[in-house]
């Protein structure tokens, strides 16, 4: 029993990390209806990191590959920011499912040179987070915590924004400028996120939390707390679940955030009249 404890410790406490970070930028996500930013960037950030070994031959978890990632990352922000905001005509959604297509095509083809392509794949798609270390989880704390305080500072524009990107517009917001700052800090979290659980979990957090906390809530505040409550008993239950059957970590917290957001939609569509 204490082996087991003391096996997921560090896994759950990941699971909460990413819980409360990828709960926050999911709010926004959602609000400014880029439900897919998190793969694209995922994808943009493999390409980075999967050139930087190639060129400069250093390992996939260096500072230099991360940098590198994170530089394509920031690249694909601007661009983004730039068409959201010069070509309203054309749905960002649309600019980002198309990026990720390009992106995901140019992974696979750099991935295809190296002599482990199928091993790169999976752990792109569905990390390590069982194998975890408290050094790996302490630095990914210190990004987060870096830019979960940038995100405090500039939280009135930020969610502005998102709240009604129109009206900030209207208002004189220099708002291509905070849409980039956003993407950047975005691209950051992804990219470090990925390296612990992969890009299905990834997704899985930013999306499924925030989207259940909207379901109940109306105020920032209490959505963040919701979202926070729903991944840590998903995390939870995933784990235990993982540990009885011997599954996948991350896939069994996957599963579980997506289960646990079906039950609240019943329960709430209940309430409401929508469900029979």
């Amino acid at each position: 029993m204490i082996e087991t404890l003391l096996l997921f410790a560090c896994p759950f406490v990941s699971c909460l990390v990413l819980g409360a970070m990828l709960g926050y930028l999911g709010l926004h996500v959602i609000k400014r209806e880029v439900i897919f930013i998190d793969m694209a960037v995922a994808q943009f950030a493999a390409v980075g990191a999967i050139a930087a070994h190639m060129t400069l031959h250093v390992h996939g978890d260096s500072l230099e590959a991360l940098a590198a990632a994170w530089g394509v990352t920031v690249c694909a922000g601007i661009f983004y920011a730039v068409v959201r905001r010069y070509a309203a005509d054309f749905p960002l959604e649309a600019v980002i499912g198309i990026s990720y297509a390009a992106a995901a095509a140019g992974a696979l083809m750099l991935i295809g040179k190296g002599s482990s392509g199928h091993t790169h794949i999976q752990e792109m798609l569905t990390g390590s987070l069982l194998w975890v270390s408290w050094g790996d989880l302490g630095w990914s704390i210190l990004v987060f915590a870096a830019v979960a305080v940038l995100f405090v500072v500039w939280r009135q524009p930020l969610q502005h924004i998102s709240d009604d990107y129109q009206a900030a517009v209207e208002s004189g917001r220099k708002v291509v400028l905070w849409d980039i700052l956003f993407y950047a800090m975005c691209g950051l979290v992804i990219t470090v996120a990925v390296r612990l659980a992969g890009v299905v979990v990834v997704f899985c957090f930013l999306i499924i939390p925030a989207t259940a906390a909207s379901m109940v809530m109306a105020s920032w505040r209490g959505r963040l707390l919701l979202a926070i409550i729903f991944s840590a008993l998903a995390s939870f239950c995933g784990l235990l679940f993982c540990q009885w059957q011997d599954f996948s970590a991350g896939v069994s917290v996957a599963f579980f955030l997506g289960i646990f957001l079906v039950l609240l939609w019943f329960i709430v569509g209940r309430r409401k009249g929508l469900v029979c």
